[in-house]
């Protein structure tokens, strides 16, 4: 997959393309269809397919007091928009600057002369630009002029019963209730959060529960609090069962500011402090909730990691 982030010039002369343009935040079902729509069109109008994206969440410049917290990262989108089998993907620096480009420029900038596009397929609400003054109509106008044209498409229904579309935001709202199959369900895949392994409080050593305290990006979406069972990946790729908490630790602590992401790796001894970790969240197991006393605790963490193993079973380790 060719990643371009020069759009001074045209990334493929002589050859045209067939895009979609979005944040493409997680990259769930909705996003996998029109991809699907984009390669089809690509093969038939013997175009390049490419996926215009941002470096970050428009949000995070034009409201960033209300930006929406992310479920991929940069590196992460760009892995999965590759499993996609596109052919390329823009990533577009999204700076003040570019929140103030007007529609129009934006077009002709990028996707007439740097990515010559043939076509522009986008969902029925697509908006951007300045103000997110652009839409569906000033594609069409300046596809006649510029010689593409725009297709909108329908965006893809959940099939959970719910009536709206698949969307970042309801994957989001999942997540933050907890609902974590269905989140799952809407991307299409596990959830993952990345972070460092940084040192604790080093309690759950002395209760006989070392555990992995892995710090995620305050930008990144986490789970509701809670224990969950999941899958532990470290750097060199090993991949562990275990049981995760998510939460502020209420049987110590009274007023945590944030959550913390504390893995207890089924079936492991040994360092894991400073190194990369990917976890995927695989069940909900219970809320978090404070315990009287260490005994309590403890009683409680041995059903949890049983409950892990169970609902973890049908899932291998690799180490």
């Amino acid at each position: 997959m060719q990643i371009v982030t020069d759009l001074t010039a045209c990334a493929w002369p002589g050859q045209r393309s067939v895009l979609t343009i979005g944040a493409y935040d997680g990259v769930h079902l909705g996003h996998l269809a029109v991809i699907e729509h984009v390669k089809t069109r690509a093969a038939q109008l013997d175009a390049k397919s490419v996926v215009v994206t941002f470096d970050r969440h428009p949000a995070s410049v034009v409201r960033p007091e209300s930006a929406p917290p992310l479920l991929s990262n940069l590196d992460q989108r760009l892995e999965l928009l590759e499993a996609t089998g596109i052919e390329a993907v823009v990533v577009v620096s999204f700076d003040d600057l570019q929140a103030h480009e007007t529609p129009v420029d934006f077009v002709r900038r990028v996707l007439v002369d740097a990515l010559a596009a043939k076509a522009v397929i986008v969902g029925s609400d697509f908006h951007f630009g300045y103000m997110r003054q652009g839409n569906l109509t000033l594609l069409h106008e300046m596809g006649a002029r510029y010689d593409f044209v725009s297709e909108p498409l329908v965006l893809v229904p959940r099939q959970d019963g719910v009536d709206e579309p698949i969307s970042s935001t309801a994957i989001r709202r999942a997540l933050a209730g907890g609902e974590i199959e269905t989140a799952h369900r809407l991307l299409g895949r596990f959830y993952e959060v990345r972070g460092v392994v940084v040192t604790g409080d080093k309690r759950g050593r002395t209760i006989g529960f070392p555990t992995a305290n892995v710090e995620v990006p305050r930008s990144m979406c986490m789970p509701a609090d809670g224990v969950y069972a999941a899958m532990y990946k470290r750097a060199d790729g090993s991949e562990y069962r275990c049981a995760v908490n998510i939460g502020r630790r209420p049987t110590f602590y009274t007023n945590a500011d944030h959550s913390l992401l504390e893995a207890y790796l089924l079936d492991f001894d040994g360092d894991l402090y400073g190194e990369a970790a990917s976890v995927k969240f695989v069940a909900f197991l219970r809320s978090e909730r404070q315990f009287d006393g260490l005994d309590s605790l403890r009683a409680q963490l041995d059903i949890d990691i049983e409950h892990a193993r169970k609902a973890l079973a049908n899932h291998q380790s690799s180490h």
